[in-house]
């Protein structure tokens, strides 16, 4: 099924602001979340409102869509997406999850004897952050495709412990503060009642565990930065501007919650002599008055090499002349675009005792 317009589905137009673009996304994340909502479409009403905001409040992702569509957007990899649904936060824009879990979930207390639910949830997985870096590839590379190799650093789980942290399972032990619980009770009483707050604990901060030993590799911190090597591949005809997503590829996350994903935004550099429109191929030749009054074949420079154009004689200065089938392969599709050749008439500036009588010549036949 084709994917709907993302201005569409948050219900906003092509000219909103940020901030009408978080407020409708906020909104309908909240109608459609499978925690509130019960419908059978309402999970994938709340991915397809997630990638939608998702491409329209980041500039670089919006830009890519409202030029090319989906398929400037998309990737190649499945969309953009956080990780899509898995019952909880994974997929949400990192600096929203606690505005999100507050419209979600109603506030930190509750009164008379009812819990709350304040303070972080620090003690559940964590996915990773995304990474966004930038390569630049020459223009036939985009016209063709190509594989590229990148090097970049990346937050990675740590071998020597699995991502526990600790030096060995004996080294990790029950929470002494909330007994495993991983979060804490407090009340405190106001002229309104007692209000019972339940927060992560502390001590462990929510995991229900201490660590007595820490992991010599990591020193505790579950993972480690290092330098990561990718081979990416770059399809045919891809335009420039366009980031392709890789899931996984980002930094580890904490707790299980998973590995972030990596965004390549793919930077085409110009030709010297053809431009790229889409699939379709522009460039301009310089014809000397004989060649555009006689006619003649000539050579034009194109994606494949060199090659030959038809000059129909009588042709004038700035005609166009369309090549079938001589532009670059098509974008995620069979068959190649065309080739237009811009012609431009030399006028000769400076005629030699010859040549001046041959064009009087002309000028009295």
């Amino acid at each position: 099924m084709d994917k709907r317009d993302y201005y569409d589905v948050l219900g906003i137009n092509k000219g909103a602001t940020k901030k009408e673009i978080k407020s409708a996304y906020r909104k309908l994340a909240k109608e459609y979340h499978p925690d509130r909502n019960k419908a059978e479409d309402a999970e994938a009403k709340f991915k397809e409102v997630q990638e939608a905001y998702e491409v329209l409040y980041d500039d670089q992702k919006r830009t890519a869509y409202d030029k090319y569509g989906h398929a400037g957007t998309q990737g190649f990899g499945g969309g953009f997406g956080g990780g899509g649904f898995e019952g909880g936060f994974g997929g949400f824009d990192v600096g929203n999850i606690e505005d999100i879990f507050e419209q979600f979930f109603g506030g930190s207390a509750g009164f008379g004897g009812f819990n709350g639910f304040g303070g972080s949830r620090s003690g559940g997985p964590r996915r990773g952050q995304d990474i966004a870096t930038r390569i630049q590839i020459e223009f036939n590379d985009a016209v063709f495709g190509t594989e590229k190799e990148i090097h970049y650093h990346r937050r990675m789980t740590c071998d020597d412990c699995n991502g526990s942290g600790a030096k060995d399972d004996s080294s990790v032990k029950e929470c002494s503060n909330c007994k495993g619980a991983g979060r804490v009770t407090s009340v405190q009483r106001t002229i309104l009642g007692n209000i019972q707050t339940v927060v992560a604990c502390p001590t462990c901060k929510g995991k229900g565990k201490e660590i007595t030993e820490k992991c010599s590799a990591c020193s505790g911190e579950t993972v480690l930065e290092k330098e990561d090597t990718f081979t990416i591949k770059i399809p045919q005809g891809i335009p420039d501007g366009v980031t392709i997503k890789f899931g996984d590829r980002g930094h580890a996350g904490l707790d299980g919650g998973g590995y972030g994903d990596l965004y390549v935004e793919i930077e085409v550099q110009p030709h010297e002599k053809l431009e790229r429109r889409g699939n379709d191929i522009y460039t301009e030749i310089e014809i000397d008055v004989v060649t555009a009054v006689l006619g003649d074949k000539v050579t034009v420079p194109t994606v494949n090499g060199d090659d030959k154009v038809e000059i129909p004689a009588g042709t004038q200065s700035e005609a166009v002349i369309k090549m079938d089938g001589k532009g670059g392969p098509n974008f995620k599709d069979k068959g190649n675009g065309d080739q237009y050749v811009k012609v431009i008439v030399k006028i000769p500036e400076k005629l030699s005792k010859e040549q001046k009588q041959l064009w009087e010549q002309l000028k009295e036949s």
